[in-house]
């Protein structure tokens, strides 16, 4: 069984599935990581990009300035489309091949776009961590230093909460600590448990 996590930025994704992993085994497939992967020094995605964006998207080592391009795809949506339709294909493939790895009892994939990409085609179930829209603000604002306008333009290009919610199976409500979040992630395992002993 394939179970999706999404919720939007700084609302606690990764908190959640390092608990699924550290304390149960679980098998995470992580989207970013595999938007990384896509584009490293090499890759025909990091070559195109470059052609469409110039020299000035990509760090002095050579890989992705990916603040930079965040910024110019934010900024035009027509850009973003553009980036997604590239990407998308490319990192479902890479989520694809590291899912038919897992040997826990089910496996995660952890996603901010989940809906949004289509993703949730590939699970059987889907977790929203879902966090007040003020606090999503706050954290990501501390967490990664830009500036709040920065924020609310990718919480924009992001689901909406009200439409997270509504293809979620299951909630994780992150507005507490990570104790509260751990202890909700325990039980959902041992859910998860149960649904797997009664599937034929």
């Amino acid at each position: 069984m394939i179970i999706g996590l999404t919720g939007g930025i700084g609302s606690g994704k990764t908190a959640a599935a390092n608990r699924f992993a550290a304390a149960h085994g679980i098998h995470v497939v992580d989207a970013d990581e595999k938007s990384r992967v896509v584009v490293q020094p090499g890759k025909p995605a990091l070559k195109h990009i470059v052609d469409r964006f110039g020299d000035e998207i990509l760090l002095e080592d050579g890989n992705l300035n990916r603040a930079a391009l965040r910024e110019q795809v934010f900024a035009a949506p027509a850009e973003r489309q553009w980036l997604e339709q590239l990407l998308h294909p490319l990192i479902r493939d890479e989520i694809i091949t590291d899912l038919q790895s897992a040997t826990s009892p089910y496996a995660l994939l952890v996603s901010p776009l989940l809906v949004e990409s289509g993703q949730n085609a590939l699970t059987k179930r889907i977790i929203v961590v879902d966090v007040p829209e003020a606090m999503q603000l706050a954290r990501t604002v501390q967490r990664d230093a830009v500036p709040e306008a920065q924020v609310r333009a990718i919480m924009q290009a992001q689901a909406q909460r009200e439409e997270r919610l509504r293809h979620a199976h299951d909630v994780l409500t992150n507005d507490s600590d990570l104790a509260a979040l751990h202890a909700q992630v325990d039980a959902l395992h041992q859910h998860y448990l149960q649904l797997l002993e009664v599937q034929p």
